[in-house]
């Protein structure tokens, strides 16, 4: 059992290039699994390992007791280890509890500058999860079950059994924590393990395995299906022009990429929404959970956040270098001779002609106004993204480079008249986004 779970992966890492030097995160919970996992990955590789370890606190010392035990192992192993514990006024909820687990991974992830986040589901969790989603009611995508990789997480041991995973435990001397809570059949998934999935075993006993392989099938067909919806391409007309199975499956993957359920009313209600308002300029939001919105405008269609305060910190550039803002970096440097071609303005790149470097990087403020480029008379900010098309939910979060409250570049967008290059170049201006872990 020892070498073909190694050799699994093993495998697992080559495949997915996870074999460079960069840390890897392990959600730890100290059972089976988790402990498992932490274990092959700690034999199988030479990179840094985090054990990332969220304490429920659902039971009190029995809580704070597997916290102890995971830290001492992982200490045995001189294996890293970090933890953080719920207030307790987490709902005790399955719902609340996996947002709270997912939040911490994220959060670890920023802290720890890591994008690779191991979870140890395994066939069993997956066939726990299709028999749920059919219960509840699910089409082809549900039936896919547990994705393998959802960047920035990473299921080796989606295929291993929990009888494998128990079996290597045992030959490993592994002395997993045992959660008296996944004994409690008021929560639906200990009802499927404890209760249901025995029954299903004795009409065949092979029911976990035939499961998955439902969800291999039905994991092939979504795929098909998503390069079916991916030439819409979050196009408003395009959308309006398919027919209506495909408007339900351009939706459906929507949600579903954002793990927002979804039911056969809440998919036309959002496919309403984008027809009534496919032709707005400036564009319309409705909600689809507490922290995201859709955006809809004549041109395109996407999730946005429902809850990003405004940026109101400012940096001031006076010299060549570099300075970090927000989640990008602006760098601005000396430039003597003319590009042969200019970029764009999405480039998010400019060449300026600038007698002294003395600016503001921030977002807008009351009062912002603009040159536009290739226009006499200046205009207000609001006005000039307006007509540039900018979605409202944008505007407050848009780079600017002010002098006082003339705006000489609004970032991605378009520049100043009054910083144009004609025949002379002094500098050159870079924005770069920092993208996010799960991206």
């Amino acid at each position: 059992m020892n070498d073909n779970l190694l050799s699994k992966v093993k495998k697992f890492l080559a495949e997915h290039s996870l074999l460079s030097d960069v840390p890897y995160l392990v959600a730890f919970s100290g059972g089976a699994d988790s402990m498992c996992l932490l274990h092959v990955l700690n034999s199988v590789s030479d990179n840094k390992i985090i054990a990332i370890h969220l304490n429920h606190n659902w039971r009190g010392k029995e809580s704070d007791d597997e916290e102890a035990e995971c830290r001492r192992f992982c200490d045995k192993l001189d294996i890293d280890f970090y933890s953080e514990k719920l207030s307790g006024n987490v709902q005790k909820t399955e719902t609340a509890a996996r947002e709270a687990r997912y939040a911490f991974f994220l959060k670890c992830a920023k802290k720890f500058n890591s994008k690779v986040i191991f979870t140890a589901h395994n066939a069993n969790d997956n066939a726990e999860t299709v028999l749920y989603r059919i219960v509840k009611g699910t089409g082809i995508d549900g039936l896919a079950g547990i994705s393998e990789i959802r960047k920035p997480f990473y299921r080796p041991l989606l295929s291993v059994s929990r009888k494998d995973i128990e079996t290597y435990c045992s030959e490993n001397g592994l002395s997993p924590n045992v959660d008296s809570s996944n004994f409690d059949v008021k929560y639906n998934r200990n009802f499927l393990r404890h209760k249901i999935f025995p029954e299903l075993e004795k009409i065949n006993p092979q029911v976990i395995k035939v499961i998955n392989s439902l969800s291999e099938l039905a994991a092939e067909e979504t795929l098909i299906m998503n390069n079916l919806t991916s030439s819409i391409n979050s196009s408003t007309a395009k959308f309006i022009q398919a027919e209506d199975n495909l408007k339900n499956r351009v939706i459906k993957k929507l949600l579903i990429d954002n793990d927002i359920d979804y039911d056969r009313k809440k998919l036309s209600l959002i496919t309403e929404f984008i027809i009534n308002n496919s032709k707005s300029k400036s564009g319309k939001t409705v909600s689809l959970s507490d922290k995201l919105n859709l955006f809809v405008n004549s041109e395109y269609f996407k999730v946005v956040s429902a809850q990003r305060d405004k940026i109101d910190t400012s940096v001031k550039i006076d010299k060549e270098g570099i300075y970090f803002f927000d989640n990008g970096i602006l760098s601005i440097s000396k430039c003597s001779s003319l590009p042969e071609t200019f970029p764009t303005d999405s480039e998010n790149v400019i060449y300026a002609n600038i007698d002294k470097i003395n600016f503001l990087l921030r977002t807008r403020l009351d009062g912002d106004y603009i040159k536009p480029l290739g226009l006499c008379g200046t205009q207000k900010l609001k006005k000039y993204l307006n007509e540039k098309k900018i979605p409202k939910h944008e505007k407050d979060f848009i780079p600017l480079l002010c002098a006082g409250h003339e705006v000489l570049w609004v970032v991605g967008v378009g520049i100043s008249d009054k910083i144009k290059v004609e025949d002379k170049v002094t500098h050159i201006i870079k924005f770069e986004y920092r993208r996010n872990c799960d991206e």
